[in-house]
Parts: C-alpha cells; sequence; structure tokens
C-alpha cells in the first residue's frame, strides 16, 4: 500500500537561534550536511512505497518549500498554507482532511520535517513494519530506543505484541525529572517519543471527531474553504482563527485507545538544541566540534560555529560550552544550559532586537537579500536573484536606488525604458520611478544596490504587478 508523507515545517525553531530563526528556521538549514533537515525528511520518504509528500507550512515558507524540493528532484503533490501556527494536532487533521478527500483509505506518516536520521532506509523499514497495524485502523507511532535519560523529550511506554515489532502502546509520558529517565531508561519497554504517525486518513479522521471535536469543526471548515493560490493551498484564515493551538499528542493521542509503537533502534535526533547539535557533529581529539573558521586552544567538549566566512571564531580554555557566531548576533552558553536559548531569545524579543527573529539574509520567491551597511539615510545590500526570477514592478515613496550587477546579466526596467546590464554596468533609479529587475540568463544575477532616502523600511513599496501575487 502507497504511503502519503505529511511534512510539517512550519515551526519557528528558536532554540537553535541564532542559526535558527522565525524568518528562517532549522528545517530550511543545512546544519549538519549539503541538505537541510527539511530536504533529508523529504528524501528519507521518498521512493517505493511512498507517494509524492503533502507538505503543511506558513506563508513565509511557501517558496522555500518548493525551492528545496525542486532542488532535490521531489515534487509535492500539494503544499497546504497555514494563515498562522496552531501546533500538530490542527496541522495533522487538515493533512488528513486533504488526503481523505480523494482516498479515505490511504495511509499518511505524519512527520516533523526538522529530525536528524542517519539510517533512513532503517527507519523506512519500521513504518513500512507498522503499515498492517495501520491498514486495520490503529494510530501507529514510533519510539526510539533511548541511549541516555533524557529529560528534554516525552517518552512512550510500550505493551504487549499485536503484529510483527508493532506493539500496544500503553502511556504516554511528559518529560521526566533526572532520577525518572534513568529508571525509564532501565527498562527495555520505554521509548523516546519521535512524534512521527502512521494511519489512514479516515483512522486520524475518526480519532478528531471522537476526542478533538473542538479542532476537528474549525479546521474541516478551514479546508473547506480553502483557496488555490499559484499551486498553493491556502487555508481560509477566518474559520482558522477558532482553532485552538494544541499538540496532537494532546489532543487525540493520549485519549485514543488505538494507539499502537513501533521500536525504531536506529540513530534519531530531534536537534532540540545545541547540545544534540554538538553530539550529532563530528569531534577533534578532545571532544570539540568545530566548523569551519573556528579554532580551539585547550578547550574540551565544546562546539565552536562560525557561520560566516568573515568571522574567525576562535576559543581558549573552554569546557562544555557553546558558542556559535553570525554576522549579526553571537551566542555563547554553558552546553548543560543550551536549553533555554529559546527564554533568551523571548528577551531580545521583549527588546525590540530585530535578531531575536530576522535572519540576515533575507528569503524571497525570486532569491535573497543581504543588508551589508545600513546607516542613517543610505543603506548597501547585496540581492541574489535566480534564473529566470524576477522582483515585482514597484515604487518607492521614500527612496532611490542604484543598481551595480556584479554577476550574470540584469533586464531592468525603469518606467517606459527596458535594458539590459552586464557585469560592471550600473543604472540609477529615481524616488518614485517604477522599476523592475528580472534574470532573464541561466546563472544567478547578482548585483549590489545603494539606498538613499528619508526612509529605507522594506514596507516602503508599492507593486503593480507581481508574478507571485503578494499583497
Amino acid at each position: 500500500m502507497t504511503i502519503t508523507p505529511i511534512l510539517l515545517c512550519g515551526g519557528s525553531g528558536t532554540r537553535l537561534w541564532p542559526l535558527s530563526r522565525k524568518s528562517y528556521p532549522k528545517q530550511f538549514t543545512d546544519i549538519l550536511g549539503e541538505d537541510s533537515l527539511f530536504q533529508a525528511s523529504a528524501k528519507r520518504f521518498s521512493g517505493d512505497g511512498f507517494a509524492e509528500p503533502l507538505i503543511v507550512t506558513g506563508d513565509s515558507f511557501r517558496f522555500i518549500v518548493t525551492e528545496q524540493l525542486d532542488a532535490c528532484d521531489i515534487a509535492p503533490a500539494s503544499v497546504m498554507i497555514e494563515p498562522d501556527g496552531r501546533n500538530t494536532a490542527p496541522a495533522a487533521i487538515a493533512a488528513a482532511l486533504t488526503v481523505a478527500a480523494t482516498d479515505p483509505d490511504r495511509l499518511m506518516l505524519l512527520v516533523p520535517s526538522d529530525h536528524a536520521v542517519t539510517d533512513p532506509d532503517k527507519f523506512r523499514e519500521a513504518v513500512l513494519a507498522a503499515v498492517p497495524a495501520a491498514s486495520e485502523g490503529r494510530i501507529v507511532t514510533f519510539g526510539i530506543a533511548p541511549t541516555r535519560p533524557e529529560t528534554g523529550f516525552g517518552w512512550l511506554e510500550a505493551g504487549a505484541e499485536t503484529h510483527p515489532g508493532v506493539h500496544v502502546l500503553e502511556r504516554f509520558i511528559e518529560k521526566p525529572d533526572k532520577q525518572t529517565a534513568q529508571e525509564l531508561l532501565a527498562d527495555h519497554k520505554h521509548l523516546w517519543n519521535a512524534g512521527v504517525f502512521l494511519s489512514t486518513a479516515a483512522t486520524m479522521i475518526e480519532a478528531f471527531r471522537a476526542h478533538a471535536p473542538d479542532v476537528f469543526e474549525p479546521v474541516e471548515q478551514a479546508v473547506a474553504a480553502a483557496r488555490m493560490d499559484l499551486g498553493f493551498t491556502r487555508i481560509d484564515p477566518e474559520a482558522w482563527a477558532a482553532v485552538p493551538d494544541i499538540s496532537i499528542d494532546y489532543a487525540v493521542m493520549e485519549k485514543a485507545d488505538n494507539v499502537s509503537v513501533v521500536r525504531f533502534d536506529g540513530h534519531w535526533s530531534d536537534l532540540g538544541s545545541w547540545e544534540a547539535v554538538w553530539q550529532e557533529t563530528g569531534k577533534d581529539d578532545n571532544g570539540n566540534a568545530l566548523s569551519d573558521n573556528a579554532t580551539a586552544f585547550n578547550c574540551e567538549h565544546s562546539l565552536l560555529r562560525s557561520e560566516s566566512d568573515e568571522i574567525e571564531l576562535v576559543g581558549i580554555g573552554l569546557k562544555n560550552m557553546v558558542a556559535v557566531a553570525m554576522r549579526d548576533a553571537v551566542m555563547v552558553a554553558d552546553m548543560s544550559d543550551s536549553q533555554n536559548v529559546k527564554k533568551a531569545v523571548a528577551t531580545l524579543k521583549e527588546r525590540g532586537a530585530k535578531q531575536a527573529q530576522q535572519f540576515p539574509v533575507d528569503h524571497r520567491p525570486w532569491g535573497w537579500f543581504e543588508t551589508l551597511i545600513l546607516s542613517d539615510r543610505f543603506q548597501v545590500k547585496r540581492i541574489h536573484v535566480h534564473p529566470g526570477a524576477a522582483l515585482s514592478l514597484q515604487s518607492h515613496v521614500h527612496r532611490s536606488e542604484h543598481w551595480i550587477v556584479v554577476a550574470g546579466t540584469a533586464r531592468v526596467t525603469v518606467d517606459d525604458k527596458v535594458q539590459l546590464l552586464s557585469e560592471n554596468q550600473s543604472i540609477y533609479i529615481p524616488l518614485g520611478a517604477v522599476h523592475r529587475m528580472e534574470n532573464p540568463g541561466k546563472v544567478p544575477m547578482v548585483l549590489i544596490e545603494v539606498q538613499t532616502g528619508t526612509y529605507l523600511g522594506e514596507d516602503d513599496i508599492i507593486r503593480y504587478e507581481d508574478v507571485y501575487a503578494r499583497n
């Protein structure tokens, strides 16, 4: 039977700040290798036995999702846009309703897209082992064989075996204290909760109807009123506003009596803290995990990451420390205290620090830009435009711009004039002029933009035409 993967990728990922931020969370970063965590998740559940994935994400990430899937040659069955994040339960039932519209008996695999699995084939085997039970009306979750007394995860207790490798789930266990975690680790039947679920769409719908009608009913209305927009499915925001913020565990799984569990003995991590990243990263003889542009002297069991070629990060005499440097922010913490990064981000947000949520590189449907210099009345940006992409036809009320092409070719519109600019050529955009830049070539186009004016905010923009249908 074919399984439809449901990839959840709308989370903000603040626990790995400053690399992961609301505007560009950890699932889209290449934190452990060339692929992003989202891409690795999509690849993990593709090929024989799996249909095209259904994606549930936020509006800000819709083009990042399609771009990253295209880069690994995976075409999504659908990309659903949540008006705003409401945790995993609403996303799960929205996906189930969508799958059931074409085949209520289709198996669906609900998967967070920000986990690391170093043995994907083994995890696929665990999923396939759960198919007979799920086909018979069970909701099957997956428990990770624990390797340490982890207090940052919820746990599961497996009961009697009902199918080969499939056990009745006796109970969910909240994140334990250290002593309780030690006791759980000593008992083979206790597992980490991976938050992955396999069931038919009909089984998931019936579970929500029975145990979480307050979630099911407004989500059903929101999905029924969804509209298509540039190939994306936009869930209706008015109905969605009544949806509660709740996880699938609390809404359904802890109440249902048809939940089973499959044990996974391979390596898995939710990458929920910088300590978890340290555990997953290659280390030197002293237990230090170092990125490029990071150097350790007399350091032990520490994580040093520089995310910029322009920043050399040097640690001296550190022990059990985390240091992460980016161009606009630096985070230093004791390894054992890295779970509190989320609280630090909340403090930054209260202070109004833009670094709390905004990534230094701003990703857009057509490419990305980064601010190189920002001062009173002028700003310098580097702008990267994908082949064949185009910015909106627009004008500004408070600023003029000067563009210098440094790579590729730009097609530039300024009022009624259209011209091609190649490397080292430039053009001036007067205040109020209607203008657009496009990349007509087969390679990325890069230009330097110098803005001058009384106000330089991104909201100083009037759009006349936009191929990406942004307001």
